[in-house]
């Protein structure tokens, strides 16, 4: 189930390129194209074009190029539906699916975003105005939290009432099921609308794109649990979402780093810090969905949880998803006992360092382990030895158990080669006797995918056909056929437009390398140094020539005698271009265009 067609072709049509580009990179103006520095990779002179006509962009530094959804899809990591969705919303266009149970569904799922939103807005209103949230005004205080960081992370207060939200958002139009499907409320064994938050610090959840899903309520009084989430519903779904990922989602990107915390105000705190690619976990411990939505932002993962949560989480877990993933998991340096925002009222540095100073996640194990052993003593070191050979048996990696080995039998004073006996025993032990010797993790399917041969390139000829095909078509519409050219995927190139009514109809109809090379030279202007007639005499005997040149090769092979008729065109086509007489020229490739497109 998908966006109708006709649905998506309106967005992209209804997309400006040049300003969605522009929000993110400056553009200058370069002829009929724009030029910046490329936001997909780095580079210090700009190759990133911009076709605002066709409405297409290309990088000639990294290669990526496409339309305004590609480029939502690729800068903000989303899929093809949420990226449609999302420049839509900047359209107004109201979306139609080829199901109508999914219309309906995203049509639902857009009123209860809605509604969280609405009451965001009134929390957010109720914590910096009423007398009620007192209370939490001086929590944040004493926390190091003031009035700029309240409104940044847009918190809330949700007031010592049962219902009193609920009577607001019903006076600005939200029905009872409204609120009750987006988590905001809930039917008491009276039948009445009751709040589900009441009395707690609100701290609002936003899903990837920045829309609103839900809420995290921390009592302040010790009435009832600690933290309370939103309930699951089409909105909230706890194993996906992660707090603060909306806002850090570019910083991650660009730092090719995340940091993983607990708690929402360890989030605040790596922010106000200056470090500001911190998410948390909404209510629950990191999972599956977590970890495949982050490694396609950043494949540097930083545990920003206290010594001791860190240290009891599953090692199988973490190595696990190093590597399925490809990922590198660390461990911010954090003072025992404490966690992030415990540290931000001391100031920022100490959150900075934490960072800088985090160690992978096996060291940081080996660390706490020996941390625990008196090594002064030939005994203490002996436990120490034990406790370490145990933790470093369970990573998957030969080589990096050894490594670990080395390091750490140097640190404990003792030899390489009893640590290295220590960790097999340790292995031994771990493993069941059904099990059999091969890895305990299979190697990512990324690692088994085909290697790419490099693409051969095009002749340039052959390119430049295209690029006034493109461009200006009335330039060579009159002679130009697919039999005059030679590489596979310029022809395929050309019979795509040649077939296609408009340029988009012919990319959205392209793969593969036909689809890079239409986008490449989209973003590319035709060069021409003379008068039209000229060029176009000049394109004719360049497309003509080689495959008159083939063409006579093949008739000489085959004792043909029309080779002599192809002959002595072909040199007054090659004497003409040579003295500059474009007009000979140009009558010789005419006769031979009959002679080579059959």
């Amino acid at each position: 189930m998908g966006i109708l067609d006709e649905d998506v072709a309106r967005v992209r049509d209804s997309a400006d390129l040049v300003a969605l580009v522009s929000e993110h990179l400056a553009l200058k103006r370069v002829g009929a194209r724009y030029r910046g520095l490329c936001p997909f990779h780095q580079e210090k002179t700009p190759s990133f074009y911009v076709n605002p006509e066709l409405a297409v962009y290309h990088c000639f530094g990294c290669g990526v190029s496409g339309d305004a959804i590609t480029f939502v899809r690729e800068l903000e990591h989303l899929d093809f539906v949420e990226a449609v969705e999302r420049l839509a919303g900047r359209s107004g266009i109201q979306l139609r699916y080829d199901d109508k149970r999914t219309t309906q569904d995203r049509s639902r799922k857009t009123r209860l975003s809605e509604a969280v939103g609405a009451a965001i807005d009134e929390y957010h209103r109720l914590l910096l105005d009423s007398p009620d949230a007192g209370l939490a005004r001086r929590y944040l205080r004493s926390r190091g939290f003031d009035g700029d960081a309240v409104r940044r992370f847009k918190l809330g207060w949700s007031p010592d009432d049962w219902d009193s939200l609920s009577r607001t958002l019903q006076k600005k139009g939200y029905k009872r099921e409204d609120l009750v499907d987006a988590g905001l409320a809930f039917v008491n064994r009276v039948n009445k609308l009751q709040d589900q938050f009441r009395k707690r610090l609100m701290f609002p959840i936003y899903d990837s794109r920045g829309e609103p899903a839900g809420f995290g309520g921390r009592a302040l009084d010790g009435d009832g649990p600690k933290y309370k989430n939103s309930p699951e519903n089409l909105l909230y779904k706890k194993s996906g979402l992660l707090y603060g990922l909306n806002w850090a989602k570019a910083d991650v990107v660009a730092q090719g780093q995340v940091i993983v915390c607990e708690g929402y105000t360890d989030v605040m705190a790596f922010a106000l810090a200056g470090v500001p690619n911190a998410v948390a976990t909404c209510g629950t411990a990191l999972t599956d969905d977590h970890v495949r939505s982050l490694k396609n932002l950043a494949r540097k993962v930083v545990l920003a949880y206290d010594a001791d949560a860190a240290g009891q989480g599953a090692a199988e877990k973490w190595y696990g998803w190093e590597a399925q993933y490809d990922i590198e998991v660390r461990v911010a340096n954090l003072p025992d006992g404490k966690d992030p925002g415990d540290l931000w009222p001391d100031g920022a540095e100490a959150l900075r360092n934490s960072v800088e100073t985090a160690r992978a996640y096996l060291m940081f194990r080996i660390e706490r382990a020996m941390a625990r052993y008196d090594l002064d003593s030939i005994e203490g070191r002996g436990r120490a030895g034990d406790a370490v050979a145990q933790i470093i048996a369970e990573h998957p990696s030969e080589f990096t158990r050894d490594q670990y080995v080395m390091e750490t039998a140097l640190q404990l004073k003792g030899n390489e080669d009893s640590l290295r006996v220590a960790v097999i025993n340790a292995q031994g032990k771990a493993r069941s006797p059904q099990q059999s010797e091969r890895p305990r993790y299979e190697t990512p399917e990324y690692e088994d995918r085909p290697r790419i041969p490099p693409r051969r390139p095009i002749d340039r000829r052959e390119l430049d056909l295209l690029r006034w095909a493109i461009h200006e078509p009335e330039m060579v519409a009159d002679w130009l056929d697919a039999e005059l050219f030679g590489d596979p995927t310029a022809r395929e190139v050309f019979v795509l437009l040649a077939q296609s009514a408009t340029f988009r109809e012919a990319l959205d109809a392209s793969e593969g390398e036909a689809r890079d090379v239409l986008e490449r030279l989209a973003v590319e202007e035709p060069v021409g140094d003379g008068e039209p007639a000229t060029i176009a005499a000049r394109l004719l005997v360049n497309a003509v020539e080689p495959r008159g040149s083939e063409l006579l090769k093949r008739l000489i092979d085959g004792d043909d005698e029309r080779a002599t008729e192809v002959n002595r065109t072909l040199d007054e086509l090659a004497h003409g271009r040579e003295v500059g007489d474009w007009t000979t020229a140009e009558s010789a490739a005419r006769r031979l265009v009959g002679w080579v497109v059959l």
